[in-house]
């Protein structure tokens, strides 16, 4: 049989009958590209991290099959401060989609549908007139609103804001950073003012922005920025007048899964049509991406923070001392809000890029775990990476990071292994308030993100919590949990059937020795983060 060329026209969204046999088609202009014979039916996951963007293919039984990454510019004006470029974020989503896109074709997939994930309190302002961002977006990780916080809590509304939100008064979250934007008067000028985070900027501009884009935001996001009321799962409008912040500045309100909008022809032509069925912070993203459905099912990601979280089911709890009360997902129009308990550490993987790029105690990041193996302890070397303040249980804005019980022996690899042991310290520490708040023992933690390709990091995580730590196939959870919601939202997958659930173990660590011998180094931890604290000065 001879060799056959099509041309291809259409875009990945509409199915090209081809008969069977080998064929080539003609991608772009001068490439001919084999293709098997069928097209296979693919998901886009839209990661828009806080270190860097990320566009990955995923299948539908849960592999992922391609990443496209670009690396994300940080911009610290000032101690304490996080910024990054809002314009920045959309070119290198743009770059990472498209790049994904053209190997997508040239392997003969159809794109199905699209989810989003990102970093969930940072905020953007920009103007919907113009699609203008009006000033650098700033970042979870920024501590500059610690005084309004401060300022606020003297004015005795913490306990409603807590009671609202589920979240602590604390610089972490959107709305003092809204607030703080309006404060600089960087609105005066807007025609249509948005203040949101990065998953509506996200889906604002590929929508089409100024030319129709649809402006929205799914209650997992919209429930860390201390404006949404848990328990109705709308906007507060008591919230928004106590923060100056005017409501028709916020986005719509959708379900976490089923079709928002569509890649507009205008701003991405390789995608057009395609479906954008799925919005979900990153942290509940990989909360669903783990499998963890059912409540006190619980997950920690070790990403440039450290993130615990369990599913705590559909009825609402009281606040927990020391964690915080979001929307996990809402699986739907009219499905009920399933909520989760939370508890953040500001830095995790951002420790081992600053021994890295600023100490350049490693080249790589994947050196810390050999060179943190060459010995069996840190020595008494103890590292509290509280670079941007401590986040739960203790949500104090000015600690800062410090490294004790430093001795003449004291040398790269006991530093090295005292970050890794930091890491699991303070999963330690969120995982013990969450027990004590929920009253119930954890038997299982499922762990994911960077670092917990490390297995020295997963062993020591199992033996300080006395639990299996199970760690799976795909560390992409993050992006699996927004696929699959998406594919959830299209009516392609049902992510709960035993049968077809994306998610596979690929380790599961057993605690290897005493519980008490292995917290004795968790002690000795606590006592140097006391000593981290209040040691923030004013610029």
């Amino acid at each position: 049989m001879g060799e056959y060329y099509i041309t291809v026209t259409t875009t990945l969204s509409t199915r090209v009958a081809i008969p069977k046999g080998r064929f080539t088609i003609h991608p772009g202009e001068g490439e001919q590209v084999p293709v098997a014979s069928r097209c296979v039916d693919i998901l886009f996951a839209i990661d828009a991290g806080t270190t860097g963007v990320r566009t990955l293919a995923v299948d539908l039984s849960g592999q992922v099959l391609d990443v496209a990454y670009r690396p994300l510019t940080q911009h610290f004006p000032f101690p304490g401060w996080v910024e990054h470029d809002g314009k920045e974020i959309i070119r290198l989503v743009l770059e990472t989609l498209n790049e994904a896109a053209q190997r997508a074709l040239a392997r003969s997939y159809r794109v199905v549908a699209i989810g989003i994930t990102n970093q969930r309190e940072t905020t953007i302002a920009f103007d919907r007139a113009t699609g203008e961002p009006l000033a650098r977006a700033i970042v979870w990780q920024d501590r500059r609103t610690a005084d309004l916080c401060d300022t606020l809590r003297q004015r005795g509304v913490e306990a409603e804001i807590r009671s609202t939100t589920g979240l602590v008064l604390d610089p972490y979250f959107s709305a003092t950073k809204m607030s703080w934007l309006l404060s600089q008067g960087v609105a005066n000028n807007a025609e249509q003012l948005a203040l949101s985070t990065i998953d509506s900027w996200v889906l604002w501009n590929l929508t089409g922005g100024s030319s129709g884009g649809v402006f929205a935001t799914d209650p997992s996001n919209a429930s860390r920025t201390m404006l949404f009321d848990l328990e109705n799962g709308s906007w507060s409008e008591p919230l928004a007048e106590m923060f100056d912040i005017p409501l028709h500045a916020l986005a719509t309100i959708v379900p976490s899964a089923g079709r928002i909008g569509t890649i507009a022809a205008s701003v991405l032509p390789s995608l057009a049509g395609v479906a954008i069925s799925s919005i979900i912070g990153d942290q509940q993203g990989a909360l669903f991406g783990q499998a963890c459905y059912e409540p006190g099912m619980a997950k920690a990601t070790y990403g440039t923070g450290s993130f615990v979280l369990q599913n705590i089911g559909t009825t609402l709890p009281e606040p927990a001392h020391g964690l915080t009360t979001s929307v996990a997902w809402q699986l739907g129009a009219g499905a009920p809000l399933t909520y989760a308990l939370e508890g953040s550490a500001f830095v995790a993987g951002a420790a081992i890029q600053w021994l890295r790029d600023e100490l350049q105690l490693i080249e790589a990041s994947e050196d810390l775990e050999p060179l943190a193996l060459t010995v069996e302890r840190s020595d008494g070397v103890m590292v509290v990476p509280a670079f941007t303040g401590l986040g739960s249980p203790w949500f104090d804005p000015r600690a800062r990071g410090t490294i004790t019980g430093l001795s003449r022996g004291s040398g790269r690899a006991q530093i090295a292994r005292a970050v890794i042991e930091a890491l699991a310290y303070q999963v330690t520490a969120m995982v013990d308030q969450m027990v004590d708040s929920a009253e119930q023992p954890l038997t299982t933690l499922r762990v994911d993100g960077g670092a917990s390709a490390m297995s020295l990091l997963c062993q020591l995580q199992a033996n300080q919590l006395g639990v299996f730590v199970e760690r799976p196939k795909s560390l992409e959870t993050t992006a699996l949990g927004a696929a699959t919601l998406a594919a959830f939202g299209e009516g392609l997958l049902d992510p709960f059937s035993d049968t077809t659930k994306p998610w596979k173990a690929e380790s599961r660590f057993t605690p290897g020795e005493d519980l008490a011998t292995a917290r004795s180094g968790y002690e000795q931890w606590l006592q140097a983060v006391e000593r981290s604290r209040g040691l923030a000065y004013d610029n």
